[in-house]
C-alpha cells in the first residue's frame, strides 16, 4: 500500500502544471498531443453537421475578433516565456447557423461562435468578452484537466497508476464526456465552476491586451443574465449570474491598470 501511494504521489507531482495569468496548480494526466488529437477529432465531426452561417458581415465580425484575441494570447505567452505552448495553437474562427447564445473554443484554437449569440452582441468589444473567455479555456488547458479529473474519479487513488500508463482509448472516450460537458455532482461540476469563473478573469486579460475595453462585460453579462436560469449554484457548470458579475467588477480595475493600453 506505501508503495502504491509513493507511486501516486510520483504521478501526481510530475502531472503538477501551473495555469498561465492565476498562478493556480492543476494536475495534467494527458499528454497536450492526446489532447489536441481527441478534439480534433470532436471538432471535424461537429463542423461536418454544423450548418456554417452565410452572414459574412457577422463572419467577419467573428474572425476580426478571434484573430486579435489570438495575437494578443500568443503575445502574452511568448512574452512570459511560454512560446513553446503556441505549437498547441492552430487558430480557426466560424460562425454557425444557431438560436443557441453560445460560443466555445475547443483545444487548439478552434473557435465557434453562434448566430443566436450575434443577436444580442451589441459591439465588438462585447463579441471579445465570450470569445477571450472561451481562449482562456484553450490556454488554461481545461479540457485537460477534466479529462485528468475524470481519469481520478473513474479509477480512484488505487488504479491510477495503470490507468494513465496506456491512455489513448480512454482519452477518447472521456473526450465525449468532457466535450459533452458531461459531469456529476460533487466532482465534476464544481471543478468546472472553478474553470469558468478563471476564464472570465483570463479572457478579460487577454481582451484587454488585444484593444477592447473590458468594461463592457459587466453590462454583457447582466444581459446575459436576464433570460437566465433557475438551476441552483451548486448544481450548475456556471457560476450564478451574481457571482460573476461580482468577480468581474473586483478584477476589473486591477486588469485595466495592468493590461490596457494608454
Amino acid at each position: 500500500m506505501k508503495k502504491l501511494a509513493s507511486l501516486l504521489f510520483v504521478v501526481l507531482l510530475v502531472a503538477c502544471s501551473t495555469v498561465p495569468l492565476t498562478g493556480r496548480k492543476q494536475v495534467l494526466l494527458v499528454s497536450d498531443s492526446e489532447v489536441l488529437t481527441a478534439s480534433l477529432t470532436q471538432y471535424d465531426e461537429y463542423i461536418k453537421s454544423a450548418t456554417i452561417s452565410t452572414d459574412k458581415n457577422g463572419a467577419d465580425m467573428v474572425a476580426r475578433v478571434g484573430k486579435k484575441i489570438a495575437a494578443a494570447t500568443e503575445k502574452y505567452l511568448t512574452d512570459n516565456g511560454l512560446s513553446s505552448e503556441l505549437a498547441n495553437f492552430s487558430w480557426e474562427f466560424n460562425l454557425v447557423q444557431d438560436d443557441q447564445l453560445n460560443a466555445f473554443c475547443m483545444p487548439g484554437g478552434k473557435i465557434v461562435v453562434y448566430t443566436g449569440l450575434l443577436s444580442i452582441v451589441e459591439s465588438e468589444d462585447e463579441l471579445a468578452v465570450v470569445v477571450g473567455h472561451e481562449v482562456a479555456h484553450a490556454v488554461a488547458k481545461h479540457s485537460n484537466e477534466r479529462m485528468s479529473q475524470e481519469l481520478m474519479t473513474q479509477y480512484g487513488a488505487t488504479l491510477l497508476s495503470s490507468a494513465v500508463s496506456n491512455k489513448s482509448e480512454k482519452v477518447q472516450l472521456l473526450a465525449n464526456t468532457v466535450y459533452g460537458l458531461g459531469a456529476q455532482y460533487g466532482v465534476m461540476l464544481p471543478y468546472s465552476r472553478k474553470h469558468e469563473s478563471e476564464a472570465d478573469y483570463m479572457g478579460l486579460v487577454f481582451m484587454t491586451m488585444a484593444g477592447y475595453n473590458p468594461d463592457v462585460a459587466i453590462g454583457f453579462w447582466e444581459k446575459m443574465s436576464a433570460g437566465g436560469s433557475s438551476t441552483p449554484e451548486f448544481m450548475s457548470t456556471h457560476p450564478s449570474d451574481a457571482t460573476r458579475i461580482a468577480d468581474i467588477e473586483k478584477a476589473l480595475p486591477e486588469i485595466k491598470s495592468k493590461y490596457q493600453t494608454k
